[in-house]
């Protein structure tokens, strides 16, 4: 079965390749990545952020950037996508032939600092220069540049974050020249109200500048925060496979939501994803095989799919298989 073609609803980011992976001290083999990679496009995932451009020293768990990337680009159709921390890792995006670089920077200075070592004001600074570097790239080849803004709905480290902020900072990404905008819960801290809330500002704020949300699962709201984002407009996920994952400079954080969970979620609600789920779910067993000591919270994963499943508006898995 090829995956589904229907006009897409709701777009999903794997980052598990990135968010999961820099969790863990066991180093992935390359192989394992590159295979992971070309399992979860076939069953529909069209963006997969497969790597973070930052120094081997720092994370090793991406020494291997360069051959993963490579194997990404090679996947017909799939938007490769991959985290940059500074310009140094927009120079290697750029270099790599990325489709898209991922903007880390967060909301509140002790996680920035904690995370990429500098204080917002620079970072944001560094973002502008790496706008006028893209500029440099021609058209047909220049990666898009989402602008991330962590820490959104709180923060370990400081605690409350003000959501003033968080809108002063997605519009000057967006005015400094964004070609998307993420706002990430990095620590579960969030709440549907708030989530509804920011995401509503932002958005009006922002117009028709795409607008993606990234959630953690750590005190069990992920989910629901997706459905108060899907009722504030987002249209545009990040998630994690079987949902592993979370920040290493953010004490406490846990796994993303998980990807399958997600689109469970949003296929009993009638929105295309254009993901397989028959096809999706053999992959979380086949990831557990591969990372084994690694915990793999996300709920579908556990329980299975209830029998007989029906996507709302579409056939049976089984039927479709």
């Amino acid at each position: 079965m090829t995956p589904m073609t229907q006009p897409i609803d709701v777009q999903v980011r794997e980052v598990g390749m990135r968010d999961g992976l820099q969790s863990i001290q066991a180093i992935m083999a390359t192989a394992d990545k590159q295979a992971w990679c070309r399992t979860e496009h076939a069953a529909g995932v069209a963006e997969i952020e497969v790597c973070s451009l930052v120094p081997p020293r720092l994370l090793p768990q991406f020494g291997d950037a360069a051959e993963v990337v490579a194997f990404a680009l090679q996947q017909p159709g799939l938007t490769v996508s991959a985290l940059i921390p500074n310009l140094k890792g927009a120079e290697r995006g750029i270099a790599l032939g990325v489709h898209k670089m991922n903007y880390a920077m967060s909301v509140s200075e002790g996680h920035n600092q904690a995370n990429v070592r500098r204080s917002v004001a620079d970072s944001v600074a560094d973002f502008g220069r790496i706008v006028e570097r893209l500029r440099q790239v021609p058209e047909a080849s220049r990666p898009r540049l989402a602008g991330g803004l962590a820490t959104a709905f709180g923060c370990s480290i400081e605690g409350r974050v003000a959501e003033d902020r968080v809108v002063e900072l997605a519009l000057r990404l967006a005015e400094l020249g964004a070609d998307e905008v993420v706002v990430a819960d990095t620590v579960g801290y969030g709440n549907p109200a708030a989530v509804r809330r920011v995401f509503r500002r932002v958005k009006r704020e922002l117009g028709a500048l795409p607008l993606g949300a990234h959630f953690h699962d750590t005190r069990g709201l992920g989910l629901a925060n997706v459905l108060a984002a899907l009722d504030a407009g987002v249209d545009r996920f990040d998630s994690s496979l079987g949902g592993f994952g979370g920040c290493p400079y953010a004490p406490g954080a846990t796994g993303n939501i998980a990807t399958d969970g997600l689109v469970f979620l949003l296929q009993s609600m009638g929105l295309e994803t254009g993901i397989d789920l028959a096809r999706l779910l053999p992959v979380v067993g086949w990831l557990k095989g591969k990372l084994p000591g690694v915990d793999f919270p996300s709920a579908i994963a556990i329980a299975g799919l209830p029998k007989n499943f029906v996507p709302a508006g579409g056939p049976t898995l089984q039927e479709a298989v």
